[in-house]
């Protein structure tokens, strides 16, 4: 299997029909971790990462928008961490998404995003993002009072329209020369509860739980409902979802750098064309540089 594959076998390319319930949290396509196959392809892809970055850096006109949406304890900072290392800190910024500021809830639920989007030549992660504003704000419904939103403008069909302002954003990015690639990590909830008390039994990750996290757990049925919803109603060819098995992690850090090393591939992107006069100058550079020997 190549990477590649991995990347098409996750990715939603018939949102209408999509199902959550379609999709194995356990799922790794055969491969074993135990074997060096995984191994050696995460370490391909990794390599291909390294490369096909130091392109777009280089080239300076794609950029790349990289969101990461999870449950607690999913891994969402771990593929942060084992397969972004690939790419050149001078060339990626990470944003966590958290409790919305005064500031940003008085302005519309997508401005806090628009200004962290990456620029030209750099790749932009969302660790969480304005997606929290259709999955624990609907959850969680009474917390649109505190955005200061008209009142008649908070009707029923208020997560439609705001699906069609993400699809408008989205196609706007993508329009304008940014690779936008979305991860679900689906874990499931008996993995959660394995990982959450991991955290509780290891003193040296008490500082990752929060209360709060059991509260969210109670709720599991309504957010995986508003996660099917939310990836049904904006998985496009402008930016496509990926829901990536999450109770491997391994798998899901191969399946992230599988999807996001095809899509940096298919830009064919290419180290700039210094031109002839820029070459005649390195020429003499080169020449005077050898001359010193």
């Amino acid at each position: 299997m190549k990477l590649a594959d991995i990347a098409g076998r996750f990715r939603i390319d018939k949102p209408d029909k999509f199902r959550l319930s379609d999709h194995d949290s356990k799922e790794t396509c055969g491969l074993d971790i135990g074997k060096s196959n995984a191994k050696d392809m995460l370490a391909d892809g990794l390599k291909r990462l390294e490369a096909v970055q130091e392109k777009l850096y280089a080239q300076d006109q794609w950029s790349v928008l990289i969101v990461l949406q999870a449950m607690d304890a999913a891994g969402k900072d771990g593929v942060i961490k084992h397969v972004m290392t690939a790419i050149n800190p001078q060339g990626c910024e990470v944003h966590p998404f958290k409790q919305p500021s005064d500031e940003e809830l008085s302005h519309n639920f997508l401005w806090r995003a628009g200004r962290r989007l990456p620029g030209r030549g750099r790749v932009g992660i969302f660790n969480r993002s304005y997606y929290e504003d259709v999955l624990v704000v609907r959850v969680h419904p009474e917390y649109l009072a505190s955005a200061q939103i008209p009142e008649n403008l908070l009707g029923a069909n208020i997560w439609k329209q705001r699906f069609e302002s993400i699809r408008n954003f989205e196609r706007n990015l993508a329009r304008n020369g940014t690779c936008v690639l979305k991860f679900f990590l689906n874990i499931s909830r008996d993995e959660q509860r394995k990982r959450l008390l991991d955290r509780l039994n290891d003193p040296t990750k008490h500082w990752k739980f929060s209360a709060g996290d059991l509260a969210e757990r109670k709720l599991w049925p309504k957010y995986m409902e508003a996660y099917e919803d939310a990836i049904r109603s904006t998985s496009t060819d402008d930016a496509p979802w990926y829901v990536v098995p999450g109770d491997h992690k391994w798998f899901s850090r191969l399946v992230v750098a599988a999807a996001v090393v095809d899509a940096l591939e298919r830009l064919k992107l290419e180290y700039p064309d210094a031109g002839d006069a820029a070459r005649e100058r390195i020429n003499e550079a080169r020449k005077a540089l050898e001359a010193e020997k």
